[in-house]
């Protein structure tokens, strides 16, 4: 049967999975599946399921992939944030190190008996 013979109204039907098919009208719609959109000629049916239907991919597709680029975003900052600590660990070590030589050069030198500084010859 060619396109322009077909007479027949369809309807537009979508599942759990936000798939859509197109139905012949009158027919039973079959479990797991409503109709939506509108009721017509064929044409007027496929023009409403390229318009709606965007993204092909099933409706538990998207939400485990939506699920699993956030823990991905999250283990990234999560690792960002480690990062941002150990460097801010590291840099404050480095000062305490740098003021512990500090301290030490601001210490005299242990002396030895009679005064003199501990390592100067006598």
């Amino acid at each position: 049967m060619d396109k322009e013979e077909d007479t027949r109204e369809y309807q537009v039907l979508v599942n759990s999975e936000e798939q859509y098919s197109l139905w012949l009208a009158g027919q039973a719609i079959p479990n797991g599946w409503r109709q939506v959109g509108p009721t017509g000629q064929k044409q007027v049916c496929l023009d409403y399921v390229k318009e709606v239907w965007t993204d092909m991919r099933p409706l538990s597709v998207r939400k485990a992939m939506e699920k699993y680029q956030a823990e991905q975003a999250a283990r990234k900052a999560e690792v960002a944030a480690g990062a941002e600590g150990v460097e801010k660990v590291e840099s404050s070590e480095g000062a305490e190190s740098a003021r512990g030589v500090e301290s030490a050069e601001s210490v005299p030198a242990a002396t030895a008996s009679g005064g003199e500084e501990a390592g100067a010859p006598a």
